[in-house]
């Protein structure tokens, strides 16, 4: 299931923003259900598309960031709520054994030890299924960290390279080849490759 949509552009003039003001292109976002992240840029035009999604990102590098969780994030709340969940036990142990050490004082109870095995029994069944239910929290929680560091390394420009794609840039100014129009005979480019860079020249078709 598709759980994002994003619509970005990775540079161009001010006359390559206007298709992104398109009227079909623009109700159709404002009817999609799915949530739509706009990183078309820059800052400081606003084309029609903007103003209908649910999020503008100012680069399609921002938008990544905005919609997958950040790995250290997640860490450090999984390693809050783990505090919290052995705070929350160690309390409820300590008022137990103050109950206990209530019951323990009573001098009327005749034979307080029965009421307060029972008590203890009860405390330290508490105690165990407390320890069971917050070791289950930090599998589940650490699975999902890792699902989330993978999907990161997944997603990020090297690991696209890894897999043997190449990013190609005309010298002169550092803009991203797309199309074959994007150059022309002659022209100096920069291929990227997972291990380093290539110089090139662009020859006719």
């Amino acid at each position: 299931d598709v759980e994002v949509i994003v619509v970005a552009r990775g540079g161009g003039s001010v006359e390559d923003l206007l298709p992104f003001s398109n009227e079909t292109l623009v109700r159709a976002a404002a009817a999609c259900r799915t949530p739509l992240v706009s990183a078309i840029g820059p800052e400081t035009d606003t084309p029609l598309l903007d103003l209908v999604a649910d999020y503008r990102a100012s680069t399609p590098t921002d938008a990544a960031k905005r919609i997958v969780p950040d790995v250290s994030e997640e860490r450090a709340r999984l390693v809050q709520a783990r505090g919290r969940m052995r705070a929350a036990v160690t309390q409820q142990v300590h008022r137990e054994g103050e109950r206990l050490a209530a019951l323990r004082s009573r001098p009327v109870l005749a034979h307080p030890e029965s009421l307060v095995d029972g008590r203890e029994r009860e405390v330290h069944r508490l105690l165990d299924g407390a320890r069971r239910s917050l070791d289950d929290a930090v599998r589940t929680a650490s699975a999902e960290v890792d699902r989330l560091a993978a999907q990161v390394r997944a997603l990020s420009p090297a690991a696209t390279l890894d897999r043997g794609y190449a990013v190609v840039q005309r010298a002169a100014d550092g803009a991203v080849v797309r199309s074959p129009d994007d150059v022309a005979p002659g022209d100096s480019l920069r291929i990227r490759v997972a291990r380093g860079e290539l110089a090139a020249t662009a020859g006719p078709a």
